[in-house]
């Protein structure tokens, strides 16, 4: 999971994107203000940061300019209410990578993100996810195994199978035996929350998978199936 740092002082915005960057999987750290990202930025830790302009302490093209001054390979991405022209071309031109206006789509964000990635190569070291079918259990990286119900064993099939690939609601449902048409599908949210849940009890990990809003999901890490 890629460790990401968050420097948004508005409240409201700022929990709303560290719920969609988690739910993206990104492990996240939200500041406040420049202060607290100096304090909290880990050069060894955080390999993405997404930075708001305007804030309480000063210039967020400030923080970016001594960042790349100081020769962290960060990815950058601005996020602002200061959209204009001009405030594009200067953030570019202090070493952002990518510069966004408040009020984009989330999904745009996450491709943004998702791209740095892969031009950052930050996913090369790691390690797989397994599942074993027959005892049904999750082998997390790092942790022990974590014992699935048949349920979960059926959705983490269906997505570890096609990973890093978008599965629709359909086809996770379809996998769980269910007709598409006649199912509440509030049960697979409930269901995903509990899974989700259930994996960091046991592990101490967030599992690996994105939410994509009223389409599906997708596990989004390396992954391995013993049947």
């Amino acid at each position: 999971m890629t460790d990401l740092i968050l420097l948004e002082d508005e409240p409201v915005l700022a929990q709303e994107l560290g719920e969609f960057l988690e739910e993206s999987g990104y492990r996240t750290q939200t500041v406040t203000t420049l202060a607290a990202f100096e304090q909290c930025f880990d050069t060894q830790r955080h390999h993405l940061a997404i930075i708001d302009l305007g804030l309480p302490d000063g210039d967020g093209l400030q923080l970016i300019r001594r960042l790349r001054q100081s020769g962290h390979r960060l990815g950058i991405v601005v996020l602002t209410a200061r959209d204009t022209t001009p405030e594009r071309i200067a953030g570019l031109g202090e070493g952002a990578d990518h510069y966004l206006g408040k009020g984009c789509d989330l999904d745009e964000l996450a491709a943004v993100l998702d791209s740095l990635k892969r031009r950052l190569d930050l996913d090369r070291d790691e390690q797989p996810w397994r599942l074993d079918v027959g005892p049904r259990r999750l082998l997390v990286p790092g942790a022990g195994p974590v014992r699935l119900s048949q349920q979960d064993l059926l959705v983490l099939q269906c997505l570890m199978q096609r990973a890093p690939e978008n599965v629709s609601r359909q086809a996770i449902i379809e996998a769980l035996g269910e007709d598409f048409l006649g199912y509440d599908q509030r049960r697979l949210d409930t269901q995903m929350r509990r899974l989700r849940r259930n994996i960091e009890a046991f592990s101490g990990h967030a599992l690996p998978v994105k939410t994509l809003r009223n389409a599906g999901y997708c596990f989004y890490a390396t992954a391995v199936i013993n049947t």
